[in-house]
């Protein structure tokens, strides 16, 4: 795919889970759009690894923080903004699974899904639309997924969790329109990922996903990251409240 401008020159972008997957193709992209980028994740090391890999000198800013932490989510955006001055965008990227049906699922592995994916975006979001709100502009993308609209086997706690970032994407959508903040999701189906390695690295497995995808493949990050550049980017001004689907065409089927 060759090289699309988004006219991100000069934005503040945090990009939580930016160390590895899809969000560091985020971080890589936004940093060829000559965007500042704050990345964050759990593990110190794999920070230093994406940010020496990424090599953007100033222009990027790791942080260690869980998400699903209020502290953590305080400091983070303390940070971001103390170092840039503002924040005008924010991707919600991090997510997990622990794959098992959902009912032997105990609740503490139930909530550790749901803290890692629906709370920690609740939190960043809460953080992140106050500034914006106060800035009168600003976008928030949150990455969802085709588990949360499909229910899959092994992927039950997960898919709920997504669902319902889905709907928080709606409602802050609403919230926050009068204050010229669109917030918008992004749905991928399979993507080639660290994450989802135990599913395409399966012949038989991979084999069984593809014949759902029209396309005949599954995503490789770059197929979501331009979406979601898009959908921070001015040219998406007037969309808000939407989840874009981003699977081969799996969910026309």
């Amino acid at each position: 795919m060759g090289k699309i401008w988004y006219d991100l020159e000069g934005k503040v972008v945090v990009v939580t889970g930016g160390g590895r997957g899809i969000g560091f193709e985020l971080a890589r992209l936004l940093l060829e759009q000559e965007a500042k980028v704050v990345i964050c994740g759990r593990k110190q090391e794999g920070l230093d690894a994406a940010t020496s890999e990424l090599n953007a000198g100033e222009n990027l800013l790791a942080i260690q923080a869980h998400i699903a932490k209020e502290e953590d989510v305080e400091n983070l955006f303390n940070k971001a903004v103390g170092n840039f001055g503002r924040l005008d965008v924010l991707i919600n990227n991090v997510g997990m699974n622990i794959v098992t049906a959902l009912v032997d699922a105990d609740l503490s592995l139930w909530q550790k899904i749901i803290d890692s994916n629906l709370n920690g975006t609740f939190l960043c979001s809460r953080k992140a639309g106050k500034v914006m709100r106060d800035q009168k502009k600003g976008k928030i993308v949150n990455i969802s997924s085709i588990a949360g609209r499909r229910a899959a086997p092994a992927m039950g706690v997960y898919g709920v969790a997504k669902a319902g970032i889905e709907m928080m994407t709606k409602v802050l959508a609403l919230e926050l329109a009068p204050f010229n903040i669109q917030v918008n999701a992004v749905s991928p189906s399979m993507v080639r990922t660290k994450f989802s390695q135990p599913f395409w690295s399966n012949k038989d497995l991979y084999d069984q996903i593809v014949k759902s995808i029209p396309l005949g493949r599954i995503a490789e990050p770059i197929d979501v990251a331009h979406p979601v550049l898009f959908l921070c980017s001015e040219d998406s001004d007037f969309i808000t409240g939407q989840t874009i689907m981003v699977d081969g065409g799996a969910s026309a089927i």
